[in-house]
């Protein structure tokens, strides 16, 4: 029995309550009266995974459904992986400590590229072959969904299907299939091809990829009557879309140990940057009492005192004040705190510092990412310095001494003196704190935090070639150059050599499968964690595969290249973001989508205009 060997390591490796379920909130089916059963596996640690708001919602989606039982699985960490490896103790789920390889169907969600090896940890510790077509009938059905799927091709060769775009409803849809399936006795391909017929399907051995001499694509051919594009699935009716009120909490702590409610959908905003602006469009709104009854009823149900609204930008739903005076009538007095995670500088005011901080005060953080307004427009942020000032102003005036700033290095048109007006920006920002006659007591202090930028696909930055991690080197020396004569200014920034190989697999292709497997077979797992990560070993291991990691990093994409997800339709159109990256090296902005549209493509996969502009 899984449990009796369990007994004997657990206290032989850390945080062991990270493997032994038992949770508050978890679900227990009796397996002999469910159709279908589906491991929910998140390719980290239990603390990284139980904080994700995705994992929350397909759990309680799928385990809604009577023939349905979704049990969680986490990656091990490194002690635990190796005792396992050690006592012949396979991967299960926590819920009934089943084995993976006795499910119907796993489920990996792919939210960050530098998770790719511990797919293969998972597999492996299961005993389930790595690529999918050396796995027949008798297997899992191994499927994967989440933002990475948008461009998952190095991984794509390890996975049956992928579940592109929403997964609230077409998960579900997927264990009825293979229900129906599994009941009637079919192979293998008969079920990938009823699977391939649902909106949001993606079938990867259904199509056969070409390559040019230069090792660009040359063609993408579907076969078996699979889609071309594959376009990815989508809540259409999102406003009274209920969430998850019923959650599983942890037993130990966790990254974000909180309730959550996503209270919208989508961005209006376009900066050029950002993946999850584009790939989650078009922008929807919840309704307001049922995210304010649900908060309610998540909080009584679990006992939180910590509720945060989150979204790519909450301060942009059209009634976030209407909201927050609902939940004052019970968080003051449940004494329930509401934190705003995801704030615009150009929304920010007193009354939402009022009604957030009226239990305790949340951390303050604010994105300008960039320290010029040349370098914003670039990048369509639509801030400027003035709105900078106020938002300072406000928050010190607020009672916040300790501000965090999110900046970037590397974008498309920086200079070395945009790098130091990041340092200008903290400067400026500090002597408004000074300059004020009634400031807060206490020392201020600004924190800097610096990420590499990574061009990643569905933006109109994915053809821009990565800077190389020499000069990205040279950038951050110069950053902390110009930030030393500030004692209260403090910074940090991304590791350059994780960013570059962020970007090979953010806009790789399926050869580099071979890769992924022979780092993993050299030890390699966890490369998100700065003590695991090993970029030698990558090098290593492109070169032993004859592959140039700077073919896919560094350089400039024509617009005419076949890109490895130019199959994949997310709404956003090739057109339009060629479009938008024109615009950025004119430096010229682009207008919010809800004050005008700009022909993006995502309301035809909507199939209604996202906004009615004449109420505008």
């Amino acid at each position: 029995m899984i449990d009796n060997k369990l007994k004997s390591i657990l206290l032989s490796v850390q945080k062991p309550a990270r493997y032994t379920g038992g949770e508050l909130g978890c679900v227990i089916k009796n397996k002999d009266e469910v159709d279908v059963r589906f491991a929910f596996c998140f390719p980290d640690t239990y603390e990284i995974g139980m904080s994700h708001l995705g994992l929350k919602v397909i759990y309680e989606s799928l385990n809604n459904e009577k023939n349905i039982w979704c049990e969680r699985c986490f990656a091990p960490w490194i002690d635990m992986h190796q005792k396992m490896k050690e006592n012949n103790i396979p991967l299960y789920t926590l819920e009934s400590k089943t084995p993976l390889r006795q499910m119907d169907i796993i489920g990996f969600t792919l939210q960050y590229e530098m998770s790719y090896t511990n797919i293969l940890q998972m597999l492996d510790l299961s005993g389930i072959p790595f690529y999918s077509k050396d796995r027949d009938e008798s297997y899992p059905l191994i499927i994967a969904g989440g933002p990475c799927t948008c461009n998952a091709e190095p991984v794509a060769d390890f996975f049956d299907i992928m579940a592109l775009g929403e997964g609230e409803y077409l998960d579900v849809q997927i264990c009825n299939v293979y229900d129906k399936w599994k009941k009637e006795g079919k192979t293998k391909i008969e079920l990938l091809k009823e699977l391939s017929k649902l909106e949001g399907i993606y079938v990867p051995s259904f199509y056969d990829i070409e390559y040019n001499e230069d090792n660009t694509i040359k063609a993408v051919t579907p076969l078996h009557d699979a889609p071309l594009p594959c376009n990815k699935a989508i809540i259409r009716e999102f406003g009274n879309l209920h969430f998850p009120t019923n959650i599983v909490v942890p037993n130990i702590d966790i990254v974000h140990n909180r309730a959550m409610v996503e209270v919208l959908r989508g961005c209006v905003r376009g900066c050029r940057f950002c993946q999850a602006g584009f790939i989650y469009r078009p922008f929807r709104e919840r309704d307001v009492d049922l995210i304010n009854e649900g908060a309610m009823d998540l909080c009584q149900n679990t006992g939180y005192e910590e509720i945060s609204l989150t979204s790519l930008s909450t301060s942009d739903h059209p009634k976030l004040e209407e909201l927050l005076d609902k939940m004052d009538s019970w968080t003051h007095e449940e004494k329930v705190n509401i934190a705003l995670p995801s704030l615009r500088i150009d929304n920010f005011s007193e009354s939402l510092i009022e009604k957030t901080t009226k239990v305790r005060k949340s951390g303050l953080t604010f994105a300008p990412e960039a320290g010029t307004q040349r370098l914003r427009d670039i990048i369509n942020k639509n801030i400027n310095q003035d709105e900078i000032d106020k938002t300072a102003k406000l928050a010190f005036e607020g009672g916040y001494t300790h501000v965090k700033l999110y900046f970037m290095m590397g974008l498309p048109g920086e200079t070395m003196e945009d790098i130091k007006g990041i340092a200008d920006t903290a400067n400026h920002i500090m002597d408004i704190f000074y300059s004020m006659p009634n400031r807060p007591k206490g020392k201020p202090e600004i924190s800097i935090s610096v990420a590499s930028f990574v061009p990643k696909p569905y933006t109109p930055f994915q053809f821009f070639g990565q800077n190389d991690m020499e000069l990205i080197k040279k950038k951050q020396e110069y950053l902390l150059e110009c930030c030393k004569s500030n004692k209260r200014i403090k910074v940090s920034y991304s590791n350059a050599d994780m960013s570059f190989l962020e970007a090979v697999f953010a806009r790789g292709d399926r050869r580099q499968a071979k890769v992924i497997e022979t780092v993993y077979k050299k030890g390699g797992m966890f490369d998100g964690w700065y003590e695991c990560f090993d970029y030698n070993l990558w090098v290593e291991s492109f070169k032993e595969n004859n592959i140039d990691m700077s073919f896919y990093a560094s350089r400039f994409r024509c617009y005419d290249e076949i890109n490895p997800w130019d199959h994949i339709n997310y709404g956003v159109t090739k057109e339009f973001l060629i479009r938008e990256y024109e615009r950025s090296l004119k430096c010229i902005t682009t207008k919010p989508c809800n004050i005008e549209c700009n022909n993006c493509g995502a309301n035809k996969i909507l199939r209604r205009a996202c906004f009615e502009y004449n109420k505008n």
